[in-house]
């Protein structure tokens, strides 16, 4: 081999070699890149609920803690069935002994209605909470005695054994909203259980358009309800770089079959509440 053809060889060795720390450079880059991406700093925040009254709340610890901003707007709002609706349901409120609260807005528009119409609740009418927070809400409008309400641990199937207790003699009134409280009715239905159902308030989307322009780093979602909201005020809205969080798995599957990808989910065993999941979230983010 001529020296002309090895100092050509050794040439292309050397250019090769030199290209060698370029590629790595170009490799680590994008690297770093995907990983800024996958970590991005979190700077807003919106909750699609109302603001808590509270100055208490562990949201507004979040703020404080990682120096992030807040909004609070809600997505969906309860608007009252007028007096003229509730008259059509046909439900003959002095003729039914007993009432199943599932909500505070279920007692509110009840004994609104009610008032509305003049209509005076029986003295000896039986109370039956989802909760006992439910049940204390109650204060409100009755004298509370303990030996007319009644309430369970959560849920529908903590407050079937006192409803057992009283099913043969009472008549169940069962106030809802327009989406039926679907796990109660079918409970009262497999235990037989003589029950009213009466529609006293309905769930609206709220005008949200300006608040999503505001693209947040992150959104969240407590209801299929606030789901649907976000894309009837914006039905083209496009996700982007928006991290979504959910609480519950009916929104969860809401947000999916919306086309949504999440980021943040609750409750889960270690995050029992949304703040615990933002928390979490918000560290893995800084």
């Amino acid at each position: 081999m001529s020296k002309v053809a090895v100092k050509k060889k050794v040439a292309k060795k050397s250019s090769t070699a030199k290209k060698k720390p370029a590629a790595a450079k170009s490799k680590a880059k994008a690297k770093t890149k995907k990983s800024a991406a996958a970590k991005k700093k979190i700077k807003s925040i919106l909750i699609s609920q109302p603001q808590p009254s509270s100055p208490k709340s562990p949201y507004f610890d979040l703020e404080r803690k990682f120096g992030v901003e807040i909004d609070f707007y809600p997505f969906i709002v309860v608007e009252g069935v007028t007096s003229k609706e509730f008259r059509k349901q046909k439900v003959d409120v002095q003729n039914q002994t007993a009432i199943i609260f599932t909500s505070r807005n279920a007692i509110d528009h009840f004994f609104r209605l009610c008032e509305e119409l003049r209509v005076k609740v029986n003295g000896d009418m039986k109370y039956f909470c989802i909760s006992e927070a439910v049940a204390l809400y109650l204060q409100k409008f009755i004298v509370y005695r303990k030996r007319k309400i009644f309430f369970g641990s959560g849920g529908v199937d903590g407050l079937l054994e006192s409803i057992l207790k009283h099913r043969v003699k009472e008549k169940f009134i069962v106030p809802v909203n327009d989406l039926i409280h679907k796990k109660v009715t079918s409970t009262l239905d497999e235990h037989e259980i003589e029950w009213r159902e009466a529609v006293l308030y309905r769930t609206v989307c709220n005008n949200c358009e300006d608040i999503i322009k505001k693209d947040h780093d992150v959104l969240v979602f407590f209801s299929p309800s606030g789901v649907k909201s976000l894309f009837e005020n914006n039905p083209k809205y496009k996700q982007n770089g928006t991290a979504v969080a959910t609480f519950g798995p009916k929104t969860k599957a809401a947000a999916l079959d919306a086309g949504l990808s999440l980021q943040i989910e609750a409750p889960q065993p270690n995050m029992p509440s949304m703040v615990a999941a933002l928390k979490h979230y918000l560290n893995e983010n800084k």
